[in-house]
């Protein structure tokens, strides 16, 4: 327990920024996987708006330092590529 009125604030104001942190990356998880899947299946047009979305919230995740920014432009490379390989893929055929 805190001793002092200053670390109980910090203490308030920790859990409430780890609370916001872990929503913020459980929805950069969910949006990444979900365009990951739709790559996968070939359905481009979903896939390409949910990697706005996921783009988008890597990026104000990484300038919020909520993630390292290199995490943030790997996450972003891999969605890219996945894409990129998925639209490839689908001229081929």
């Amino acid at each position: 327990m805190p001793n002092s009125p200053s670390a109980a604030k910090r203490m308030r104001q920790g859990a409430k920024r780890r609370k916001h942190n872990r929503i913020t990356k459980k929805v950069i998880k969910t949006l990444m996987k979900r365009t990951l899947t739709e790559a996968a299946h070939n359905e481009l047009d979903k896939a390409t708006v949910d990697f706005r979305a996921a783009v988008s919230k890597i990026d104000k995740a990484g300038a919020r330092r909520v993630l390292h920014p290199n995490t943030a432009a790997r996450r972003k490379s891999k969605l890219a590529r996945a894409l990129n390989k998925a639209a490839a893929r689908s001229k081929t055929v």
